[in-house]
């Protein structure tokens, strides 16, 4: 079976083809892409791994043509500068100043 395994860094991505058989888990794929040694920063255990946007366990088996992806943290909460940009926007509507 083919699949993919995809990881981006916020100005590079990789795109790994892979070549695998039938009952292998996401994590074995993974460790056979080779991307963890092109990737040492990578933690299977904090960090979460998805097929094709939908996030999904270490040991989910895989199907033709999937796409592993490996997550990186957020860098900033999208809750926290969303609030930001409100207070930001009201205070411009009422004239004052940051």
């Amino acid at each position: 079976m083919k699949i993919e395994v995809v990881y981006a860094l916020r100005d590079k991505q990789t795109l790994l083809e892979l070549e695998i058989s039938e009952g292998t888990t996401l994590q074995q794929a993974i460790k056979m892409s080779s991307i963890l040694s092109i990737y040492p920063e990578i933690d299977l255990i904090k960090q979460k791994t998805g097929i094709f946007g939908k996030i999904v366990k270490l040991d989910t088996v895989l199907r033709e043509k999937d796409r592993i992806e490996i997550y990186r943290s957020l860098i900033a909460d999208p809750k926290v500068v969303r609030k930001e940009r409100a207070a930001q926007g009201k205070m411009m509507r009422s004239g004052k100043k940051t």
